[in-house]
């Protein structure tokens, strides 16, 4: 093999380790975020409300703009909101123990008709009142 055909040929050899190692780094830094992601994703934040008043606690909080995933696209956002929601989080069950929410379209709907306006208002009072009662106890450190 000539002088210059060698080094070519030990060029071609050098560019193709390189890339492997590329691959091999992105895989390995990818397979170590997939590990961690997927350690945090089956946890789940637990949460002292019922399921209707969870879905009005993040219903309220979305409808008023202060967490979304798109602001552009109501339909969008209500949609990628409830499947973080029922990925995220679990409500307090009627059996006193914790619950995944399977799906929870139903409750955000009920949270939107006019129907349950009563209910809303009520939970927004209870609500108040908590931030309120926080709202004294850091004015008086």
């Amino acid at each position: 093999m000539k002088r210059g055909k060698q080094i070519e040929f030990f060029n071609v050899i050098l560019k193709y380790d390189e890339r492997l190692r590329l691959l091999e780094n992105l895989v390995s830094e990818t397979d170590m975020d997939n590990k961690v992601q997927s350690v945090f994703s089956k946890e789940k934040c637990k949460s002292c409300y019922s399921k209707i008043d969870f879905a009005q606690l993040f219903y309220i909080l979305m409808d008023e703009g202060l967490l979304f995933f798109d602001n552009a696209d109501e339909k969008n956002n209500r949609s990628k909101f409830q499947l973080f929601l029922e990925n995220n989080f679990t409500y307090a069950g009627d059996d006193g123990g914790q619950s995944k929410i399977k799906s929870i379209s139903r409750q955000f709907s009920e949270c939107k008709g006019y129907t349950y306006k009563g209910k809303q208002i009520t939970f927004l009072e209870e609500l108040i009142t908590k931030m309120q009662e926080r709202k004294r106890r850091l004015q008086s450190w």
